[in-house]
């Protein structure tokens, strides 16, 4: 199984929203997730606009997980 970790998008119309997610790189975009590792307001100006967990992230990079390239900008910039 090719993993990826990704954004998937849940806001709503003119709100996105994004959860950070590990799922099969197959997959729909907005489709069943097998773990959700963070979040991005990209709408918000709070310090915690991106928040993400890094043991699992490195957790499931070990596991052979592929990060998209938007992810991998996000957690460049956000110092995760």
């Amino acid at each position: 199984m090719a993993l990826r970790i990704r954004l998937k998008r849940v806001g709503s119309k003119r709100q996105p929203c994004y959860k950070v997610v590990v799922m099969d790189a197959r997959k729909p975009r907005d489709g069943k997730a097998i773990e959700e590792v963070g979040g991005y307001q990209p709408t918000s100006q709070s310090p915690t606009q991106f928040f993400c967990s890094k043991e699992r992230v490195n957790y499931w990079i070990e596991r052979g997980a592929q990060v998209s390239d938007t992810v991998h900008a996000l957690l460049k910039r956000y110092n995760n």
